[in-house]
């Protein structure tokens, strides 16, 4: 049985104009997206800036409200929740913020940052029991429990992110949301992160959707990964299927523009023509079209379901075989 099961899940922004602010327009930054992730499995979710990713995992969790669409939770079909049964069901799902700066409170020490869910779930009967807990992730997350009465501007960009993880961690959930959680930090401590976060998923059985552009992270911590262009899933497959055999053009282009070690390697740099196409009006049939190669007059009028075109490996393209 599946962790998580989002299903046909749509986010949709009004754009209005006007004196009377009327709704002339919609940005559709989640387009009709369905994704599975078991227990335990990290689901890597990658494309350009713009795509719909972050938009994506904040509605799974219910952060933003999705405009149609369902996700079930261990079952439970979470967008149907409200008020105290939302507020319960959170200690299952949480999430890792982008910025290792701007996520953390700069008026709170790392003990109240941590401790504010612990308080609110009521997952400690005592201040002794709350301050081993705090500690006890501190640790987990690589720091010292001497540095639970600092405050964020004390720590760099590296450890602030582990305190970020440790606030995730505190409620002990099944599933997080990890928001691009090392875009913002030096190479080094990247892989420092990415590396912490895979040992926490060993040790919890943690289940992560893990959101990035960099395709080279995600293949090293992904079991299976999502690309998405213009608020739709194009293609998914095992990491590294996708990356040895990419079926879609889109997800061709994005491995060909990937650094490669090797000096001898041969692989071409394919380069899209034009630009990402506006959310607001994008074009009919494929949204990938008016920049693929291979496209075919049907791309320009149907849209392309996302089908199995091997097993485990599902494309959304007209051509892809």
């Amino acid at each position: 049985m599946n962790l998580l099961e989002a299903k046909n899940l749509k986010v949709h922004f009004p754009v209005k104009h006007g004196l009377f602010s009327r709704v002339r327009h919609s940005i559709k930054a989640v387009d009709d997206v369905s994704l599975q992730i078991a227990p335990g499995e990290t689901l890597g979710l990658v494309g350009e800036s713009g795509c719909g990713k972050t938009t994506l995992g904040r509605a799974i969790i219910r952060l933003i409200e999705p405009t149609a669409g369902s996700v079930f939770l261990d079952g439970e079909d979470i967008t149907q929740l409200r008020g105290e049964q939302l507020r319960v069901r959170r200690r299952k799902f949480q999430m890792i913020f982008q910025d290792p700066y701007g996520s953390l409170n700069p008026r709170m020490t790392v003990s109240e940052i941590i401790g504010e869910a612990i308080d609110i779930h009521k997952l400690t009967d005592s201040s002794a029991a709350r301050r081993a807990r705090i500690n006890d992730l501190l640790r987990a997350v690589g720091l010292d429990s001497s540095h639970a009465d600092r405050y964020p501007h004390e720590f760099s960009g590296g450890q602030r992110q582990r305190i970020g993880i440790a606030r995730a961690l505190a409620v002990e959930p099944k599933l997080i949301v990890c928001d691009e959680p090392v875009s913002a930090l030096d190479v080094s401590v990247q892989a420092q992160i990415v590396n912490l976060l895979m040992d926490l998923q060993q040790q919890r059985g943690l289940a992560y959707l893990f959101i990035a552009h960099d395709l080279a992270v995600v293949e090293h911590i992904s079991h299976r990964v999502m690309v998405m262009y213009l608020g739709r899933a194009v293609e998914l497959a095992e990491a590294k299927k996708l990356v040895r055999a990419p079926k879609h053009p889109y997800t061709q282009a994005l491995l060909s523009a990937v650094p490669v070690v090797d000096p001898d390697s041969k692989r071409k740099r394919i380069m899209l023509p034009g630009d990402v196409p506006s959310p607001i009006a994008p074009p009919p049939g494929c949204a990938f079209n008016p920049r693929c190669p291979v496209k075919e007059s049907r791309c320009e009028a149907e849209i392309p379901a996302l089908r199995e075109v091997e097993p485990g490996h599902w494309v959304a393209c007209h051509v892809a075989k």
